[in-house]
């Protein structure tokens, strides 16, 4: 009974068998996840590199934006155009009165003198070598907003951030490390300029209480941010060609209850 083998060979044919079995439902389930990619990627890369680049993802973005701007401003102008070829005394009365409330609405172009500041971020040497807040080596939407807000102050009769001219409607937002204006993303520097009255605009600016806390963190070596004021005798504020409609929310009832 020595001399007999122990019955080791049905056990290792078992387990060969399970090796080939489980080598195959790997295989397919490989195989499906390579199906389900190809189908939700519609022959594209699930992870483009250019999201690796946010500068070039705002520059991506901000040129889609001008060009559906673009768009916008040519059906606006043919929608007048159409408009104007209407023979009817209530349309014309429309239109004239339209017209003169289109320099107000900042529909219109304005020249003359003004002030230009321009707000920009910390030098990277000094982002690199600070141990304080970082949040104050950057500009925030809330930095530009002071500016635009004493330009308003000072008596502005037009005012232009990014080369865009801003209205009542005009939103300013922080989103990653740029700004998005009218639904346009925009990286530092910002340039904010405004035609009007050099000596009440300047005043204006001066007096803002944030505005000295900001140019304190300007001055401020271990912050740095950038300031900078420059009086042109040649401002030129484009007129507004954006979205002019308003989109807003409306309260739902309760159950039971109707609108009065």
């Amino acid at each position: 009974m020595d001399d007999q083998p122990e019955p080791a060979a049905p056990r290792q044919r078992w387990r060969w068998s399970g090796w080939r079995a489980g080598t195959v439902v790997v295989g397919l389930v490989c195989g499906g996840l390579f199906v389900v990619s190809a189908q939700s990627s519609q022959g594209t890369d699930l992870r483009p590199g250019r999201y690796d680049d946010l500068a070039a993802i705002t520059d991506s973005e901000a040129d889609r934006a001008a060009a559906l701007q673009a768009r916008v401003a040519d059906l606006t102008q043919e929608v007048r155009g159409l408009t104007d070829e209407v023979d009817d005394a209530d349309v014309r009365s429309n239109q004239r009165r339209d017209r003169q409330l289109e320099g107000p609405a900042g529909l219109q172009p304005q020249t003359g003198t003004g002030v230009v500041v321009t707000l920009s971020d910390a030098p990277e040497d000094v982002v690199d070598s600070t141990s304080g807040d970082k949040k104050l080596l950057v500009v925030h939407q809330q930095d530009i907003q002071a500016v635009v807000n004493a330009m308003w102050k000072g008596g502005a009769t037009a005012v232009v951030l990014q080369g865009q001219r801003v209205v009542t409607t005009t939103g300013i937002k922080c989103e990653g490390n740029s700004v998005v204006i009218q639904g346009r993303p925009y990286p530092q520097p910002y340039v904010i300029e405004a035609v009007g009255d050099v000596g009440d605009l300047t005043g204006a600016i001066a007096r803002d209480s944030y505005l000295q806390i900001y140019r304190e963190q300007a001055d401020d070596p271990e912050i740095a941010v950038g300031w900078d004021l420059d009086i042109d005798d040649e401002v030129t504020a484009p007129a507004y060609d954006g979205l002019l409609d308003l989109s807003y929310a409306t309260p739902v009832a309760p159950p039971g209850q109707t609108g009065r």
